[in-house]
């Protein structure tokens, strides 16, 4: 592994993103061209000493889902992502026939300008790929690691703490809808085994599931009003949208309120406190 040429390519990448490009304040006093380093691994869920481990080549042996964090972070191209990954002597990220891990540049650049909402980029299973700031504030950072519990569907349904998220007496109507997007995207992606597995093992592990999926109904998320229990501001209503990329395989996610309703002055406040005392707990 060639640390030296690694730590250079991430400092190069850095300082190509400007703060504004993920939604960061450039502020006055910022003495770097890019972004700085414990932005860098805020943005990737690393800690800053680790990232600084990396920047200065000092041996540090990142693992593939770092290697995709941190190209997330750093807005890289898929020929940038495959050369980080090449420098780090790691196998290549998946292909676009495989998990779409890679966010579409399209909706990328649109998660970019979208500073004063909380919005995130997500699988048509969904993975959360990449979140604004606000969006980490609402609804916790995404997950670490691989495999189907990257998914909030799969962890809905398979893992009661993910229920948090909303109040109790919405979990049916989230249940629903949940099963009822799944349908749709496991009819147009029939033959593809990540949706094969996942929906075999829900049926197995959620008698709930089980019994929605034999309902068959079927119907893609593509607005909903939401109930969000948030651990400092209490529960939010706001409005969820999604813009689908034209294959469909990601959607763009975000959360408005009209203005002078309750909800609309909670997302000020929550620009405030930002990300104080969150875990991860990402809804999609």
């Amino acid at each position: 592994m060639n640390h030296a040429e690694l730590a250079a390519f991430l400092k190069s990448r850095r300082d190509r993103v400007r703060p504004a490009d993920v939604g960061l304040p450039a502020g006055p006093r910022r003495r770097v061209p890019g972004l700085r380093r414990e932005e860098v691994a805020q943005l990737a869920g690393l800690s800053a000493d680790y990232y600084t481990e990396l920047e200065r080549g000092r041996g540090a042996q990142p693992s593939a889902q770092v290697l995709a964090a941190l190209a997330r972070a750093l807005r890289l191209s898929g020929d940038e992502r495959d050369h980080l990954f090449h420098l780090a002597e790691r196998p290549l990220a998946p292909a676009a026939s495989g998990p779409a891990t890679l966010v579409q540049p399209a909706l990328l650049g649109l998660l970019d300008r979208l500073t004063t909402t909380p919005a995130q980029v997500i699988t048509d299973l969904h993975e959360t790929l990449a979140q604004n700031p606000l969006a980490v504030a609402l609804l916790g950072a995404m997950p670490p690691g691989r495999g189907p519990e990257r998914s909030f569907v799969y962890r809905w349904f398979t893992d009661p703490a993910a229920r948090g998220v909303y109040p109790a007496e919405d979990h049916p109507h989230h249940s629903r809808v949940f099963t009822a997007d799944l349908q749709a995207v496991a009819a147009r992606r029939a033959k593809d085994a990540d949706v094969t597995r996942m929906v075999a093992a829900l049926r197995r592990r959620s008698a709930e599931f089980a019994e929605l999926w034999e309902r068959r109904e079927v119907a893609l998320r593509r607005t909903d009003h939401k109930r969000i229990v948030h651990p400092s501001l209490g529960v939010i209503e706001l409005d969820c949208h999604n813009l689908f990329s034209e294959d469909g395989r990601q959607r763009l996610l975000w959360f408005s309120a009209p203005p002078g309703t309750e909800g609309h002055a909670q997302l000020e406040l929550l620009s405030v406190i930002g990300t104080q005392d969150l875990g991860a707990r990402v809804d999609s």
